[in-house]
């Protein structure tokens, strides 16, 4: 296996575990943890509620740039933004990629196919104040690969290496790239097409252990991403898939070498998840899973930030879909889900969340703990998630 890359290794500061620190191109990031784009759900109420979960730090240039805040993750991703659109300013493809001083570091992801406008969309970020550029060669939607954008680049080496090529003499901050490992089993083209992007200038890979055809059936491919790593030289592979619980994530670095973890529908089923593993990692300890009503905390804030981003009609309805993930720990959920599904404003969330409190009261112990059998499956023996679909079914 590939030697550790030592010019990654960053020097700790006020006693942060050196193994959690991260370089990506002049960026300096305090973890090694990010938070994936999930088309539909990884949008600014989002990116915040995950951040303000565990202690603070903070990431810097190392170009001199600014100290700038975040938690326990490291980067987070916008929801993935077609490059065209952004570029003609298009209402729906601005909201994607809005971003507040306090959401840092931050990548914006776009997909397109024509290396000019790929191009002049990087700026776009770049002037826009965000911290690295996502080219996405992953998406397994229909619609994208289509166009040739998406999975459909990792079919074409020239075509991806150019496309990025462009892009990294354009702009001064990180480009960045995700993938999977192939378009089916049969076309396991991610090592090679790494080694083309590392030759173009890409900062750091991102894969998805799984290829274009299996969307998230199946179980992630360790050994598949761990082939990645070992193809290229000098920048870092970061490793995607079915991280859910603080074990599945030492397993991701044990077994692959990558030098970084993306966690997507895992942050969502479980927004600690970051400062979870940062512990784990460090001491070797599970820290217990949050109380109900520190899982109601943090959704209300959650939703809070969704009325104030997109007002509250629609801000309401698109947390309809988020509620559903949060519930999912709490044990039994009928009368919850079938009340929040049709949630129209803030005061009504807190209606339904006091009668769910009385109707759950039948499945809990005299100490106000679940009775036995009711409880959620361990997050260590939870090895995928389903989401309802986002605009892109699959990704």
């Amino acid at each position: 296996m590939r030697a550790a890359r030592s010019p990654l290794a960053i020097p700790p500061e006020t006693g942060y575990d050196q193994r959690m620190a991260f370089t990506l191109g002049q960026l300096r990031l305090s973890s090694n943890l990010f938070l994936s784009p999930l088309a539909g759900y990884t949008n600014l109420p989002f990116r915040l509620t995950i951040r303000q979960i565990g202690g603070a730090r903070s990431a810097t240039s190392t170009a001199g740039g600014a100290c700038r805040a975040t938690s326990a993750v490291g980067l987070c991703t916008t929801d993935l933004v077609n490059a065209r659109s952004l570029l003609e300013k298009n209402r729906k493809a601005l909201k994607l990629i809005e971003t507040r001083p306090d959401d840092h570091p931050l990548a914006g992801q776009l997909y397109g196919t024509v290396p000019e406008e790929m191009r002049d969309a990087a700026l776009a970020l770049e002037s826009l104040g965000v911290d690295a550029v996502d080219v996405n060669m992953g998406c397994p939607v229909r619609k994208v690969c289509l166009n040739g954008g998406g999975s459909a680049l990792m079919s074409d080496h020239e075509k991806a290496a150019h496309l990025i090529r462009t892009m990294v003499a354009a702009v001064k901050i990180p480009v960045t790239c995700k993938m999977r490992l192939g378009w089916d089993d049969a076309n396991i083209t991610a090592p090679d097409l790494a080694r083309a992007l590392e030759d173009a200038g890409v900062a750091a890979i991102t894969v998805h252990g799984r290829t274009r055809q299996q969307g998230f059936s199946g179980r992630v491919n360790l050994a598949g991403i761990r082939a990645v790593a070992q193809a290229v030289q000098d920048i870092p592979v970061v490793g995607n898939g079915d991280i859910t619980a603080p074990q599945a994530a030492k397993r991701m670095f044990d077994e692959t070498g990558c030098a970084a973890i993306s966690i997507g529908r895992g942050a969502f089923y479980n927004p600690w998840i970051f400062q979870h593993i940062t512990h784990y990692l460090g001491s070797g300890e599970l820290l217990p899973e949050p109380t109900f009503d520190e899982r109601l905390a943090v959704m209300r804030r959650h939703l809070d930030l969704m009325v104030e981003v997109f007002g509250e009609e629609h801000g309401c309805r698109k947390f309809r879909k988020v509620a559903l993930q949060y519930s999912k720990r709490f044990g039994p959920t009928k009368e919850f889900n079938r009340r929040i599904v049709r949630l129209s404003s803030r005061a009504e969330f807190d209606d339904i969340v006091t009668a769910y409190r009385a109707w759950r009261t039948q499945f809990m112990d005299e100490h106000d703990n679940l009775k036995r059998g009711y409880e959620p499956r361990p997050l260590e023996e939870v090895s995928t998630i389903s989401m309802p679909p986002g605009p892109n079914e699959l990704w």
